[in-house]
């Protein structure tokens, strides 16, 4: 067995996205957006002070940043790319033609970040004295700068993905660009990146300081000073932005939260998220007046604390838009609003190219249901893996309950009760089909491979298949 293969179709496309976006988000936002300031204003105020030590700590730390940063946070950064271009290539062709001039001043500005990562950790020991020193700060500067255009272009495209504005009307990309979540998630993205760089440092403090020195000491109140400037403005970002979030995706929270086995408890599971900002805040408030309380295990909670709840935000954002990957413009099966009529009168095997037959037939019903599935359901189902459909269909009939007829109706209707989840796209014979393949899928419990591990038969032009 290739297990890399199996275990990625194990966990289904939307774990693996989910995991390759949440990583690059932990390296870009604490690191990139908000550590390089940070270090920054730490070689700043060596420098202004004449204090090698503060210096050295500060270019120790952007060692650690200059590491991770241009591994894991390039390779996550291409590993978007290459997953929702290979799951999702309908989703990302659209975006990439709506935003085509954001995409191209990003890659440009992303360049450049990278150019001056490289500049400002080679040359610090180089660049230290005199008129060099400065210019080596004004680097720094710089790279905050244009660490921070990279995310505030890239918030452009994820708030149009969850409130596409004015778009619909004139289709610009000034009006797609500017959606009505792009100001609030732009406050809250880079007040949060600079808040959870503080939590970052200060856990890498405890590495490049001794304990109970005058350093350590300076260290701590000064990143505790800095992490709590950002509290406020944080706290507005995310209320602010709360409140333009279209009310059908805050409807989805009780399920985004979590699960729906634990939607039940999502208020008591908000009320831990506000105990974790609150544990953050106190340390933070320690760190500044007492700064010889603090140590490495007392800091290892904050910090994963902020990455906990970072991660997690980034989930919920993710599942409140279903049914779409696209506000009102694409379902999350990659199938446009606007395409469903046609789906609907004519199937979607029809309109399909990489299926193993194009229309319905009494020998192909199992199979033309297997290609139904992975067209209409595996954007976010698997088989047997992670949010499978053998356990959904057995929790909600029970094993060896699963009633045909009632599964027709719960098919056509699902939208209605599930609203995250998007219609049915095909015609009324494609929908036996597929019952008949989850059928199937009940008795022999198949694990379905991916094209990534066998192929997908591409069915022949001019397939003379009668529909029955």
């Amino acid at each position: 067995m290739d297990f890399p293969i199996f275990f990625v179709d194990h966990i289904g496309n939307r774990m693996l996205i989910a995991i390759i976006a949440i990583l690059h988000v932990f390296v870009n936002h604490p690191l990139a957006v908000g550590a390089y300031p940070l270090v920054t204003v730490m070689e700043w105020l060596g420098w202004k002070n004449g204090s090698e030590e503060v210096d050295r700590l500060a270019y120790k730390v952007t060692m650690v940043l200059f590491i991770v940063t241009t591994t894991i946070g390039a390779l996550t950064g291409v590993g978007i790319w290459f997953t929702t271009a290979l799951i999702a290539p309908f989703g990302i062709g659209s975006l990439l033609r709506i935003f085509f001039w954001a995409w191209f001043i990003e890659w440009i500005v992303f360049i450049s970040e990278v150019v001056l990562i490289l500049v400002y950790f080679l040359t610090w020991k180089r660049w230290k004295e005199g008129i060099m020193k400065k210019v080596h700060i004004g680097v720094g500067v710089t790279l905050s700068v244009f660490s921070w255009a990279t995310m505030a272009i890239i918030v452009g495209i994820l708030g149009f993905m969850m409130h596409s504005g004015s778009w619909p009307l004139d289709q610009s990309l000034i009006s797609a660009f500017f959606n009505p979540l792009y100001a609030p998630q732009l406050l809250f993205r880079t007040t949060y990146a600079l808040m959870t760089a503080g939590l970052c440092v200060w856990f890498l403090l405890f590495f490049f300081t001794q304990k109970g020195s005058e350093l350590r000491r300076k260290a701590v109140r000064f990143v505790s000073i800095w992490t709590l400037v950002w509290v406020p403005p944080f706290i507005v970002g995310a209320v602010w932005y709360w409140n333009v979030v279209p009310e059908a995706m805050r409807s989805n929270l009780d399920v985004a939260m979590l699960t729906q086995a634990f939607q039940n408890w999502h208020e008591s599971f908000g009320y831990i998220m506000i105990a974790a900002l609150a544990a953050i805040i106190i340390t933070a408030i320690v760190g500044m007046s007492k700064p010889r309380l603090i140590n490495g295990v007392l800091l290892l909670i904050p910090f994963v604390l902020g990455i906990w709840l970072l991660g997690h935000f980034e989930r919920v954002r993710e599942f409140v838009r279903k049914p779409y990957v696209v506000a009102d413009y694409m379902y999350s099966n990659g199938i446009r609003l606007i395409d469903y009529p046609i789906y609907k009168r004519d199937g979607v095997l029809a309109h399909a190219t990489f299926v193993a037959h194009n229309r319905v037939t009494e020998a192909n019903m199992v199979e033309a249901g297997k290609d139904v599935f992975r067209i209409a359901c595996s954007r976010c189902h698997t088989t047997t893996g992670i949010n499978s459909m053998v356990d959904k269909f057995n929790n909600l009939y029970g094993p060896g309950g699963w009633d045909p007829t009632v599964m027709s109706t719960f098919i056509e209707t699902m939208h209605n009760s599930r609203t995250y989840m998007p219609p049915f796209p095909g015609n009324q014979r494609e929908l036996e089909a597929l019952i008949a393949y989850l059928k199937d899928l009940e008795e022999n419990r198949e694990f379905l491979p991916g094209a990534q591990s066998r192929g997908i038969p591409q069915a022949a032009v001019g397939n003379n298949e009668s529909s029955m």
